[in-house]
Parts: structure tokens; sequence; C-alpha cells
């Protein structure tokens, strides 16, 4: 067992854990937020992405052990403290960009990363940089609407990163 202290969604979160515990896992079970999802548990589908450092991060490839001493933010930190939706959260029910909603998460995670590198994409940009996110559900079009609806409502750093 390894000691870890990780801070999540701004929470200092120290447990024991095994060194080949995932971080999803870590952030499920022991932090108890179940909103990042378990898809594939090898980095195809991104359903479990959420940010480390500000860094978008499939959490099903990286070992708790890994996120050690760093900041790691989850989908339940997006919305505000009051529980506004983020923009993004917005978008995406304003434009009927889920479905059953399982990628969601995930698909929100990496659109923040990749908004506040450029907040200005292209639809060509935003198919690309959904490249490593997989939707089962729907033909991706409601997503990238809804990605570009909420680049335009959204100026400067993206909240909940």
């Amino acid at each position: 067992m390894t000691q870890i202290a990780i801070t999540v969604n701004g929470v200092r979160h120290e447990a024991e854990v095994e060194p080949r515990t995932l971080l999803v896992y870590f952030i499920r079970e022991q932090v108890g937020l179940t909103g990042t999802n378990v898809g594939c548990d090898t980095s195809s589908c991104g359903s479990c992405t959420v940010h480390v450092d500000g860094e978008s991060v499939k959490s099903c490839t990286m070992l708790a052990v890994q996120a050690d001493g760093r900041e790691v933010t989850t989908i339940e930190s997006m919305a505000g403290a009051d529980g506004s939706m983020h923009p993004l959260q917005e978008a995406f029910h304003r434009n009927h960009g889920l479905q059953c909603g399982y990628c969601t998460p995930g698909m929100i995670m990496a659109a923040a990363s990749y908004l506040n590198e450029n907040p200005a994409p292209t639809e060509e940009e935003v198919r690309e940089s959904l490249e490593g996110n997989l939707c089962r559900c729907t033909g991706y079009q409601n997503i990238v609407t809804s990605i570009m609806d909420a680049a335009g409502q959204m100026s400067g750093s993206v909240r909940g990163t």
C-alpha cells in the first residue's frame, strides 16, 4: 500500500492505495464522486476524462499514485457554487448534445480543456479535439454544435478548470 494525497475539486484527500489503483477508481471509490465514468479501461472512449493540474487526462490510464500531490478536477466541479450550470453543460442541454449521457462528463471535460487552449475553434477543430472521446449514441453533430455554442458564450478561462 502507498500513502497518497490528491486534491480533488479543491478538497485534499489522503488515502492508502494499492500502487496499481487507477485514478478513475480512486475518484469513484475513495473520493465518492461517480460523475467520472469507467467506459473501457483502455483509454479508447474518454468517458473517464478529468483535468490533472489543468490538463485533460484519461483517468483510466493514470495511476492514483501518479496524481499524488496534484490537483484533479472532475465533472462535479464544473457547475457554479450556486448550482448554476457551466456554459458547456447549458449548451449540451440546449442543443441536445447527449442521448444516454454516459460519455457526456468526459466530453464536457475534454471540451473545457480544449476551449481553454482554443476559445474560438472551427467546427473541424472541435471534431479533431474530440478524437479520443467516443459516443455510441449520437452522430456527434449535436455534441459539436454544443461545444461551438459554448465557445461563443465563454470568454477567457473556463470556470472549473
